[in-house]
């Protein structure tokens, strides 16, 4: 199969199996019932994804994607650390608070074997961290912040960023915030986190 119409095809079974999730859940959305609904054969999604595990770790892992591959490019172009926090902040809660991540969110808390939560944690938050980490650790070598745990200051700059934003838009209390929103509360995370420990 050609990339193009391979994509096309991808892109149609995740939709699927992102409008399952919401209809049934996790642990009723299956292989089959994704493959009916995007009008592809088991054997395409298995041979595909391997399994329901490895499908929404897709779903997981290209939700993050775009967040992870200009964090990468900015570490490895060694752009300064503050702007690097700056461009991250809005990227990061616009992929927190989107629909997807939502969906993928709300699935999680009500699947009771905690399988999509911990391929949640593992392909998206634990796969971001380490390079959040070494933006903080660039920060402190150019003498901007001042730390001796790494992790910690990384949870605080997550912890100023988003707040109770995430688990107020997984149970509906607030709605998808806007851009100038995400770069205002951006900038501000950045402010305090240089305030803190500055």
């Amino acid at each position: 199969m050609k990339d193009d119409s391979r994509a096309d095809r991808q892109q149609q079974i995740e939709e699927a199996a992102y409008a399952l999730l919401e209809q049934k859940g996790y642990a009723g959305t299956s292989m089959q019932g994704i493959a009916r609904l995007a009008r592809a054969s088991n054997e395409t999604l298995y041979s595909w994804y391997g399994d329901k595990q490895g499908l929404f770790r897709a779903l997981v892992i290209r939700n993050a994607a775009e967040v992870r591959a200009q964090l990468e490019a900015d570490l490895a172009a060694a752009r300064p650390p503050r702007d690097t926090l700056t461009a991250l902040g809005p990227r990061l809660l616009s992929l927190l608070l989107g629909d997807r991540a939502v969906a993928l969110n709300r699935a999680a808390a009500a699947d009771p074997s905690g399988e999509l939560g911990a391929l949640i944690a593992q392909s998206g938050r634990d796969s971001v961290m380490p390079l959040i980490v070494q933006v903080l650790k660039a920060a402190r070598a150019e003498g901007l912040l001042h730390f001796d745990d790494a992790g910690a200051a990384a949870g605080l700059y997550l912890d100023l960023l988003v707040g109770d934003q995430q688990i107020r838009r997984v149970i509906g209390r607030l709605p998808a915030p806007s851009e100038a929103a995400c770069q205002a509360r951006g900038a501000a995370a950045v402010t305090h986190l240089c305030r803190l420990l500055g």
